[in-house]
């Protein structure tokens, strides 16, 4: 067990010795070969000391390429992502260019946090995937970003659901109403758009049903004519029973507040 032990302690002693050192042609040799053997971290550090002193250099393209790459390595996506979006600016021309945009984006997805959590890089993700659209039209992965797109897309839409339905449980119907409203215009195709309208009718009716007099009738007409909005888009939908008995109820109760006026 002891050579193992001496041959770590030999090396740690050589890496802290050559961090040290003045000799920048061996720190930028020995960081490449740190980086080829997959020792991203140590090749990290020395990359964080040499990247200041070769811009400008032949030498500063292929260690902005590795140093972004390393970071994605080791999952560290956030520095990763701006490194990779440093490298394509500054170095347009590569041949890693295209690449290197592409995977800024690509790190934000996956920092992409669960839908209960807050969507700001969710947002950067799909923004920074259709600009590596536009600027690449042509590049094959397009096909690739734009499934990244769908992915993130369907996340947001999830969350604007997940809100709508707390809402809705909650019994704060006002709120559910405009939640699910929301999730239709904000993404018009959602796979949620066919409960997304039966639950503005629903809501509506609950809404109506917790008013104060003044104010029922005209929510009982929000929610038949929601029903008649949802029929017409989804004629064939598993609610459509449900659907058309809230409607008469709707209508029954607008009725009788009618008859009372």
């Amino acid at each position: 067990m002891l050579i193992p032990a001496i041959v770590v302690i030999t090396s740690c002693s050589k890496y802290q010795k050559l961090m040290k050192s003045t000799d920048n042609e061996k720190k930028y040799e020995m960081a490449i070969a740190y980086y080829e053997d997959k020792d991203y971290y140590r090749a990290i550090q020395l990359f964080d000391q040499l990247m200041p002193l070769y811009r400008g250099t032949e030498k500063a393209e292929r260690m902005a390429y590795y140093y972004a790459n390393a970071n994605y390595e080791q999952k560290d996506y956030i520095l990763a992502s701006y490194y990779f979006s440093q490298f394509s600016k500054n170095f347009p021309n590569s041949k890693h260019a295209e690449e290197a945009a592409f995977m800024s984006a690509f790190c934000n997805y996956l920092d992409s946090p669960p839908e209960s959590l807050d969507q700001t890089v969710t947002h950067d993700a799909i923004q920074d995937l259709q600009l590596f659209i536009n600027q690449y039209p042509k590049s094959e992965r397009v096909a690739r970003a734009n499934e990244l797109i769908d992915e993130l897309r369907l996340k947001l839409e999830t969350k604007a659901l997940n809100i709508a339905v707390l809402y809705f449980k909650m019994r704060d119907y006002k709120a559910a109403v405009i939640n699910y409203q929301n999730l239709i215009k904000d993404y018009p195709d959602t796979k949620y758009r066919e409960t997304a309208m039966f639950h503005i009718a629903k809501s509506y009716y609950y809404y109506a049903g917790s008013s104060i007099d003044k104010k029922q009738g005209e929510r009982y007409q929000l929610c038949a004519e929601a029903v008649d909005n949802f029929l017409a888009n989804f004629p064939e939908s598993e609610m459509v029973k449900e659907a058309l008995q809230i409607q008469k109820n709707a209508k029954k109760n607008l009725e009788n507040l009618t008859i009372l006026q």
